[in-house]
């Protein structure tokens, strides 16, 4: 990110003539140094002379009188030269790309302009927010973690809250959707669980749980909230879940039998198999805890053959990380085979797994100077774009995954290509990474050099959509307060456009000045010129 330090980038080199890999910089002479002077002081250090020299000036100048009177006709004819100048150079108008990269924004953006509803515009527009609302959807994180036995335990060591009230409350419209059905009033216990989901207080939630055991002892989604809150340690969790794993597989072969009966039957055939399938793949979740990886990676997947429509929950996630425990790399690129697919919703675990897949090939042996001299090899350049890749889905990894931020307990739900999902995917899986020799290497070496190579302004995206802005805003709302959520870094102006933006306005400073006082600025430059004689000669 833009905000880290300038690690170089072994980006991607040509199959042609070894070169010298792009981020990997010889140290800096004096031209480079001169260059990152001038562009430190930016461009608003330009505006503020030129503004003081207006103001001083404005009385001797006469502006009000002289703008109009052919001024105004030079400073034209020098825009008109540098706008031509940096369209033949570049393709794009240097006006249009200063006002919709940043003057945009300032001003809020498009809300402004008014379009007719079927013109292309406005076609563009609502196409634009309707991938900003898909890419700004908050999902479950399939990693989450035990309330009772981790995320309570964090708040007594350390007094703080983990989770949010906005997590906390999606929380429970998942439960009411996943738990709950039209059905629940013809059982008592289901009744009293429907109102046990709703409930804020935990306390009070524990209570209802134990009030519906007390009508039924076989109601499953009692025994499911008692492992989820109750429970203190990840071994009375899957002692709980047991117990409701045990009424679940009763109530739903009773519900099969059923199904066909009525629409009210074959809805609670779907609340029964989402609780039978969150019951499992929380034993699963237990028994990877637990170090019983075997055990975990056949439940999950034997859920996903007995369950193939519930991709949504995504259970394959679980199933990697799994995998990746038991080092069975092989068995990881094949899941990968089946889920990294265009048609399918992406996630920081596939985009990033699959970078550590190539990486693991390249890394042992990799080294930024081997990689000056020689370039990079094909694996090597395969190696580097999965990084590029991964790094554009979700910019915030790196950092968790290089220890350059802290982390903290992930939250319940996740924003995809956001902070949240950041924290989720490092959290479980930086210690794959460190597993692998040498893969953080090439990850610190050529993770910055992603946002070269993406589309600036960010309307425009390199293998994705562009990157959504409403993350900041989703990610502050699922991440406790004491956390700094990481944002997308800010991309600088590149130096040429501060340095001609600063010598476009002095030469029309000086044009200006030479117009109004031509004996005095003649002085001037005699001055000048003897002065830089003097120095000549001396040096």
């Amino acid at each position: 990110m833009a905000d880290g330090d300038g690690l170089g980038e072994a980006a991607t080199a040509m199959a042609s003539p070894p070169a010298p890999a792009p981020g990997l910089s010889p140290p800096l002479g004096w031209r480079e140094r001169l260059r990152a002077g001038l562009a430190g002081t930016g461009a608003s250090l330009w505006f503020v002379v030129g503004l003081g020299l207006l103001y001083a000036l404005r009385v001797p100048l006469r502006l009000c009188e002289n703008l109009a009177a052919g001024t105004s006709s030079l400073i034209s004819g020098l825009i008109f030269i540098f706008e031509w100048w940096y369209f033949h150079k570049h393709g794009t108008s240097f006006i249009e790309q200063v006002s919709v990269s940043h003057l945009r924004p300032l001003m809020g953006g498009t809300e402004g302009s008014i379009a007719e509803p079927g013109s292309p515009s406005s076609s563009r527009e609502s196409e634009t927010s309707r991938q900003n609302l898909s890419e700004c959807k908050v999902w479950r994180n399939p990693l989450n973690l035990f309330r009772g036995a981790e995320y309570r335990r964090y708040t007594w060591v350390t007094g703080k809250e983990p989770l949010t009230y906005y997590d906390m409350n999606l929380s429970a419209q998942d439960h009411q959707t996943f738990f709950t059905c039209d059905t629940d009033f013809l059982r008592p216990s289901d009744t009293v669980m429907q109102k046990a989901w709703r409930e804020r207080n935990p306390p009070a939630r524990i209570k209802a749980a134990y009030q519906a055991l007390e009508l039924n002892n076989d109601c499953d989604t009692a025994y499911v909230l008692l492992a989820e809150e109750e429970a203190t340690t990840i071994v009375d969790a899957e002692r709980l879940f047991k117990q409701a794993l045990k009424a679940g597989e009763t109530i739903y072969r009773r519900s099969q039998q059923c199904q066909h009966q009525s629409p009210q039957h074959e809805a609670q055939l779907r609340r029964d198999t989402n609780v039978l399938v969150y019951i499992k793949r929380r034993l699963a979740m237990c028994a990877r805890k637990l170090g019983r990886i075997r055990e975990a990676v056949k439940i999950m997947r034997d859920l996903m053959k007995e369950f193939p429509p519930l991709t949504m929950l995504n259970i394959h996630e679980n199933l990697l990380e799994s995998l990746l425990e038991l080092q069975a790399y092989a068995d990881v690129q094949a899941v990968l085979a089946k889920y990294d697919d265009i048609s399918l919703p992406k996630s920081a675990a596939i985009c990033y797994t699959a970078a550590l897949l190539k990486t693991r090939t390249v890394s042992d042996k990799f080294s930024p100077e081997t990689a000056s001299r020689r370039g990079l090899s094909t694996a090597e350049i395969n190696a580097v774009e999965a990084i590029h890749r991964a790094v554009e889905f979700n910019p915030h990894v790196p950092k968790y995954l290089l220890e350059m931020k802290s982390l903290i307990l992930p939250p319940e739900h996740i924003l995809k290509r956001g902070d949240s999902e950041a924290i989720a995917y490092a959290f479980f899986h930086l210690q794959h990474w460190k597993r692998i020799e040498g893969a953080l290497n090439l990850l610190q070496c050529t993770w910055e050099g992603t946002f070269r190579m993406i589309p600036y302004p960010l309307e425009k995206g390199h293998l994705f959509y562009p990157y959504p802005s409403c993350t900041e805003t989703a990610d502050r709302e699922l991440l406790p307060p004491f956390h700094h959520v990481s944002v997308y870094p800010k991309k600088e102006l590149p130096f040429f456009i501060h340095f001609t933006a600063g010598l476009c306005s002095s030469t029309a400073m000086i044009a200006l000045l030479t117009h109004q006082f031509p004996e005095i600025m003649g002085v001037f430059a005699k001055a000048v010129s003897m002065i830089s004689r003097t120095c000549a000669e001396y040096l």
